[in-house]
């Protein structure tokens, strides 16, 4: 995929699966609910998850966001990142309120950034700074495998 084409898929997709290394060195993966920022993909979490604390022991992760039910539909996106934590209440509330305006939640409701920020107390925001992207699109092979 073109650097277009990969932003544009990006911005279609939904759920993005989260590889990490858990702590007996097997892979951990979690899917998350993500929104683009300058061109990267950051999403947010509970600060006492698994997948934080792998990446506060290995902060590498990989993603995969895919797409398709056929063969000759596939398509997707790999991205091997460096993660960066960011514990800011601050900075996670407003990841928070872009992933949840993305998803659905009403940000001109009564109360939503208090509800964010409530939440944000709790969680960690999460930037991966692509090291690495890989991509296919099955749709471009015109039959041909």
């Amino acid at each position: 995929m073109s650097s277009q084409e990969v932003e544009d898929f990006l911005d279609q997709q939904r759920v993005v699966t989260c590889a990490t290394t858990g702590p007996r060195g097997w892979p951990h993966v979690m899917p998350l609910w993500y929104v683009i920022r300058d061109g990267e993909v950051w999403a947010w979490t509970y600060a006492r998850s698994q997948k934080v604390r792998n990446l506060e022991r290995d902060p590498r992760a990989t993603l995969q966001i895919e797409d398709g039910e056929r063969y000759e539909e596939l398509r997707g996106v790999m991205i091997e990142a460096n993660v960066v934590l960011h514990r800011d209440i601050e900075l996670v509330a407003g990841v928070g309120a872009e992933i949840l305006s993305r998803y659905g939640g009403d940000s001109a409701e009564p109360g939503f950034m208090e509800a964010i920020r409530a939440q944000a107390a709790k969680r960690v925001a999460l930037r991966f700074v692509p090291a690495r992207i890989a991509t296919w699109d099955h749709r471009k092979l015109a039959g041909v495998y």
